[in-house]
């Protein structure tokens, strides 16, 4: 049998209350995630529920999109998010692995494609 684990978090952001600098949605250290690496991103609730799981070949790109798309399944929920966790993983298929691991694990609220449970 496979035994899969959740992957250690390699960044988490947390949203500023009130912001002093540049900001999207109250987050200001977007610049803490890597631009150019590959990884699954998880965005919590304040309380510390899990609201969706994503990847993505490059990470700051992609989760930024999430806050500026009108078809991220996020859009209706983009104030609930008070933080973001990355994990960095290179590997396409381990990513995919991960992120249905975690969907499915943890249960993802806003989480609609790879979910097992119902």
């Amino acid at each position: 049998m496979i035994n899969i684990t959740i992957p250690t978090v390699d960044v988490s952001i947390t949203k500023q209350e009130a912001p002093v600098l540049s900001n999207i949605y109250g987050f200001t250290d977007f610049h803490l995630i890597p631009r150019d690496y590959g990884g699954i991103f998880m965005f919590y609730n304040a309380q510390e529920e899990l609201l969706f799981v994503g990847k993505a070949r490059k990470l700051r790109p992609r989760i930024k999109k999430h806050f500026e798309d009108t078809v991220s399944p996020v859009k209706e929920h983009r104030n609930e998010i008070t933080k973001i966790d990355v994990c960095l993983i290179e590997d396409p298929v381990h990513r995919e692995i991960y992120e249905t691991y975690i969907v499915n694990k943890l249960r993802a609220k806003y989480n609609v494609d790879k979910v097992l449970y119902k």
